[in-house]
């Protein structure tokens, strides 16, 4: 039976990609550093391992990749899930933010991943990393975010690059809107209009659509993708900088 590192876990994305897993068969160690949520999330799933770790401590990441390890007795995918999303001005940002972001966003996915690559060498397994469309598209606020989520697409490569001689395949996910708790936070009603208004298919993704690609890159069905960034983001980058006043046009056809 497979075995997934799903980091994140106790809500949103990472909660979404446990429950499709087990859905199909695999077993899962839920990672989180917020206990609480994480025991409450697990409690009502099977087989799982919840483990408390803060992605960004390089100690508790070992210990918990050994702990998987000695539980499930093989790790077929790593999912890098967990983030903090801070947003603000550049000049606002002081290094400490800067940092947090960093330490979790990039430094979570360097050391999750490094700790798990032997596990990965002898299973021929999968990393999936989970970016953001912030990644790929520079815009407001987002000046430690984003960064850390572009540092990521790139990390990612690096990863497909190296451990491709193993057998081990690298793809990074890159999510668009998506109704989660971050974002209702801190999405007013005036953005979701303007982001419906961007998106092609003008809605937000849903974290179940996010989890559907997550585990298709984890499974054999990805067997011969490597390296690779998929925007699931309802077509948001694909149309770049297109005007909505253009859009409009096309009611009147």
């Amino acid at each position: 039976m497979q075995t997934a590192i799903v980091t994140g876990a106790a809500r949103g994305i990472g909660l979404a990609t446990t429950r499709a897993l087990l859905e199909l068969g695999w077993r899962v160690a839920m990672i989180d550093r917020d206990a609480p949520a994480l025991r409450a999330a697990a409690a009502e799933l099977d087989p799982v391992r919840a483990i408390i770790c803060d992605v960004s401590i390089p100690e508790q990441v070992s210990a918990m990749v050994t702990e998987t390890a000695q539980h499930f007795g093989r790790i077929d995918a790593l999912v890098n899930n967990a983030a903090v999303g801070e947003f603000g001005l550049m000049h606002e940002t002081d290094f400490t933010l800067w940092r947090e972001i960093m330490a979790t966003n990039l430094d979570g996915v360097f050391l999750t991943s490094q700790a798990v690559a032997p596990y990965l060498k002898e299973s021929g397994g999968a990393i999936v990393n989970i970016a953001s469309i912030s990644g790929l598209r520079a815009s407001t606020l987002r000046v430690a975010y984003g960064t850390s989520k572009a540092a990521v697409i790139h990390l990612t490569r690096q990863q497909a690059a190296e451990l491709g001689h193993w057998g081990v395949r690298a793809n990074c996910v890159a999510p668009g809107p998506v109704d989660t708790k971050m974002a209702l936070a801190v999405h007013t009603p005036e953005i979701r209009a303007a982001y419906h208004e961007a998106i092609p298919l003008n809605r937000y993704g849903l974290e179940a659509e996010i989890a559907e690609a997550i585990v298709f890159l984890c499974s054999d069905k990805a067997s011969y993708i490597t390296g690779q960034v998929i925007a699931v983001d309802g077509g948001f980058d694909a149309t770049g900088v297109g005007l909505p006043a253009l859009r409009d046009s096309l009611s009147a056809d």
